[in-house]
């Protein structure tokens, strides 16, 4: 009988590990992460992610991150080592740029939990966010172990969304998913409509930028804004400024803008423009680039 994990074999690129197959992982139990490193909803359930990984690999669990890409530079495996590297993931990372094994699981979210059990067949799986202590339960059941869920104080870009105050979407600027974008300038948006000023061109994945000075305005509500941005194709550091409600966002800024709302984009990844310490309001944000070649993919919220 063939094993849920016989999408691994033959994987050709692995991090953190030697190759994994089916057969090397038989009697184990194996957690399968797909994940992309730019998404956010993954980035909130990496503590879980390491903490169970810590707390489990010497009684029988085996984690393995399956990076699927979502965007073009996420196929660039120097990005994913570097990302790997910066939010300490050690657990086996498997390259899935083809989306071999993501197609050999009929996955179809970032991310997604699947665990396996010692004898090689699917025994739970979720999807999203949240669930934590249903999916420590289902790993604690398949190893027989009987502890205390792990508790885990997720702060930095890792903490939990605001639910309760959240009402803006994820948000594409390509042009293969954009949506409710307008020409209006900041101050004239609704709710959730976008609008670029400035010398844009419009890409597949992105916005790009073709001169200096150019800006991205969006109205929010949520805590948290954030914008997935890479810098140009021929490299270097884009410095940008960040107005919230056309002032500099003082406290409320996020993890890469100070209270002035400088910043800069010089790899590509999230990047944190707004965390509001105090009640949460609809608010309008405007982020100028002072220099060319920035590449802007999609805004998400927390």
């Amino acid at each position: 009988m063939s094993s849920a994990l016989s999408g691994l074999d033959g994987a050709p690129v692995w991090l953190n590990s030697e190759p994994l197959t089916a057969e090397r992982l038989s009697g184990r139990v194996v957690l399968v992460d797909f994940w992309t490193y730019s998404c956010v909803n993954w980035l909130r359930t990496l503590p879980y992610l390491r903490a169970w990984d810590e707390r489990y690999r010497d009684r029988g669990l085996v984690t393995i991150g399956v990076h699927a890409p979502e965007f073009g530079f996420e196929h660039d495996l120097d990005n994913v080592r570097r990302a790997a590297r910066e939010l300490s993931v050690g657990y086996p990372i498997v390259i899935d740029n083809a989306f071999a094994i993501w197609r050999s699981f009929e996955n179809r979210y970032w991310p997604a939990l699947y665990l396996v059990g010692q004898n090689g067949h699917l025994r739970f799986h979720h999807f999203g966010e949240g669930a934590y202590e249903e999916s420590e339960r289902a790993i604690q059941r398949l190893l027989g172990a009987d502890d205390e869920t792990v508790r885990v104080d997720a702060g930095g870009v890792a903490e939990a969304a605001d639910w309760n105050t959240l009402g803006s979407p994820e948000t594409y600027l390509g042009y293969a998913r954009g949506e409710r974008r307008s020409d209006s300038a900041a101050e004239g948006l609704a709710l959730n409509e976008w609008a670029l000023t400035g010398a844009w061109s419009a890409a597949e994945e992105a916005a790009v930028l073709e001169a200096a000075g150019g800006s991205i305005a969006y109205r929010f509500q949520a805590r948290d804004v954030n914008l997935v941005l890479a810098p140009p194709a021929s490299g270097g550091r884009v410095r940008f400024g960040v107005l919230l409600d056309g002032e500099p966002p003082g406290d409320a800024h996020g993890l890469d803008t100070d209270e002035s709302g400088e910043g800069g984009v010089s790899e590509p990844r999230m990047y944190q423009l707004v965390r509001q310490r105090g009640a949460v309001r609809e608010r309008a944000i405007e982020i100028t680039f002072l220099d060319p070649g920035v590449r802007a993919y999609v805004f998400t919220f927390g």
